[in-house]
């Protein structure tokens, strides 16, 4: 549908453009949007078991929040953690649907940010170096795992799975908790009930 909505316009600049004189019927075609990739715990544990703990720790965080790994984990820094207060912050501007949100400090989600406030530390103690970023390897912003994360979901028999599937599980796994939908959606960062219609959340 994305290349039949390009011909689309492209005959609309040409109407536009006085070279054709009307556009012809391009009818779209029937997509199943149902998202169901899904980690069951035991699932989850096998892939992180074949990663490096720096991705492990990201990963961890991503299955509890279901936070947008790229965009939104990647790049988070110390300044956005409160430890006083109990929480993460994400800047308003800097997710995609450019408002600001807070995730409360589960303790599961306090051990993986002590952990990694203790590996900042340590660093800092033996190289000298002031690591803003949250999720690093050895002080530098982690770029890319895809290739680590293709190969351990292939040797824990979830081959196919993408990063994004932890956003859906998090999700699940709130609701399943009993955090009310409209809860989990300010949590993750979802705008509209449709998307837990699309992930086929039981």
């Amino acid at each position: 549908n994305r290349e039949l909505a390009v011909l689309k316009r492209m005959f609309s600049l040409a109407i536009a453009g006085g070279k054709l004189l009307h556009c012809p019927h391009i009818p779209t075609l029937t997509e199943n949007n149902v998202r169901t990739g899904f980690f069951e715990r035991d699932q989850f544990e096998a892939v992180v078991r074949q990663l490096p703990e720096a991705v492990v720790m990201l990963l961890r965080f991503a299955y509890i929040t279901g936070w947008r790994v790229r965009s939104e984990i990647q790049t988070l820094q110390w300044r956005q953690v409160d430890f006083e207060a109990g929480e993460v912050r994400l800047d308003p501007g800097t997710t995609k649907n450019r408002q600001g949100r807070t995730f409360p400090m589960t303790n599961a989600l306090r051990e993986i940010l002590i952990h990694q406030r203790s590996v900042a530390n340590q660093l800092q103690r033996t190289t000298g170096t002031i690591c803003p970023w949250v999720f690093h390897r050895h002080g530098r912003p982690i770029k890319t795992f895809a290739a680590a994360w293709r190969t351990a979901c292939t040797h824990a028999g979830c081959p196919g799975r993408i990063p994004h599937d932890l956003r859906r599980t998090a999700v699940r796994n709130l609701i399943r908790t009993g955090v009310s939908e409209s809860v989990a959606m300010t949590l993750t960062g979802h705008q509209t009930r449709s998307v837990f219609d699309r992930y086929d959340i039981v």
